[in-house]
């Protein structure tokens, strides 16, 4: 009985890992100047926070989004 308990507070514990928002930290480029906002990954349609980075350096200048 122990071992169905222990198995069904492990499964419990597995769900609500994996139904959490995921909230990643994101550093916004434009003309080279930067601002860090949070961002949740459902409203970004994306799996994991580096699927969503587009940094592009065009001479010296960052431009785009690079999330951690």
């Amino acid at each position: 009985m122990k071992k169905v308990m222990l198995t069904l507070a492990v499964v419990a514990f597995v769900a609500s890992l994996a139904s959490c928002n995921k909230i990643c930290s994101c550093t916004t480029y434009v003309g080279g100047l930067s601002s860090t906002s949070e961002v949740d990954l459902e409203t970004l349609n994306a799996d994991k926070c580096s699927d969503v980075n587009t940094v592009v350096t065009v001479e010296g200048i960052k431009s785009g989004m690079e999330c951690e």
